[in-house]
């Protein structure tokens, strides 16, 4: 973006004439740029209040200004302990992406940067996303799509895997975040693990065999039938943790982001039974599962 063209956009921040300001739902957005296509120098504004959603525009027109925040946060309020983080579609373009805050605007992704489908975070404190159409003469091809999330900036015992790169530890849960990882995984699962190959310096990524999924989100894990009758999928973890011995069964806890499967707590089966026993009879459970 060249100096007049960014000394336009702020001024159309703060002075731009009234545009529909809505959104699909509370968590996706789906628009076009069509809908001002004679005032191609609009600024619409989009308001997103959700942990988790996807946003996309077809024929970028202009520009559009997009609001993430949580459900619980108020809308005029900035939310300083919280990052979102942005997976672009392999076929996104007809834009590029900034960050503004207060009439500044900081380049986040070009239209180029965006085909490499990488996730890239920032902290809602750095400003809101604004989305700016490319110029092309010929938008009828050109499609600007991305998932967001919207995680804690602290980092946890399992921290969030794009946020806090190449610092996730390979450790066992102390017994209380097992329990809990039982009760609030998106899966778990009892299976073995089978080849393990590396995606970055930081993570690596295994197949696993399941015997059982007592919980899974978005079809991570597929039915195999046949003869080894299981559920097959690949989990991620971080490149510093062994491959787990395959004549053992695990219970394997984890998260999705971006519709991949992220371990977290991993103990063998029969260490979990005697824990989920023992807290039981305790009744120090926080939620009953069918072990």
């Amino acid at each position: 973006m060249s100096e007049g063209w960014t000394a336009h956009w702020v001024t159309a921040l703060l002075f731009c004439r009234a545009v529909a300001q809505y959104s699909s739902d509370q968590c996706n957005w789906r628009g076009s740029g069509l809908s001002h296509e004679h005032h191609r120098r609009d600024v619409e504004q989009v308001y997103l209040r959700c942990s988790q959603g996807s946003v996309e525009w077809l024929y970028p027109t202009g520009a559009i200004i997009i609001y993430l925040r949580l459900n619980s946060e108020p809308l005029s309020g900035h939310e300083t302990g919280h990052h979102a983080c942005i997976k672009p579609r392999s076929d996104s373009k007809g834009s590029h992406m900034y960050l503004e805050r207060a009439g500044e605007l900081k380049l986040l992704l070009t239209e180029e940067q965006q085909a490499q489908s990488a996730v890239h975070c920032f902290s809602l404190a750095q400003g809101a996303l604004f989305v700016e159409a490319a110029a092309h003469t010929d938008i009828s091809r050109r499609i600007t799509a991305f998932q967001y999330e919207l995680v804690p900036s602290h980092p946890g015992v399992h921290m969030y895997p794009y946020l806090h790169q190449g610092q996730v530890a390979c450790k066992p849960c102390s017994d209380e975040e097992l329990l809990m990882a039982v009760c609030t995984s998106d899966f778990v699962g009892v299976g073995v693990f089978h080849s393990v190959a590396p995606v970055s310096d930081s993570y690596s990524e295994a197949v696993v065999a399941l015997k059982r999924v007592l919980r899974q989100k978005s079809n991570l894990f597929v039915w195999a039938g046949g003869r080894g009758r299981s559920w097959t999928g690949r989990v991620r973890m971080p490149a510093k943790c062994p491959l787990l011995p395959q004549r053992d069964q695990y219970l394997l806890t984890g998260s999705v982001h971006f519709g991949e499967a992220w371990l977290s707590c991993a103990p063998r089966y029969r260490d979990f039974l005697h824990l989920y026993e023992s807290a039981h009879e305790a009744g120090t459970n926080p939620c009953e599962v069918n072990v």
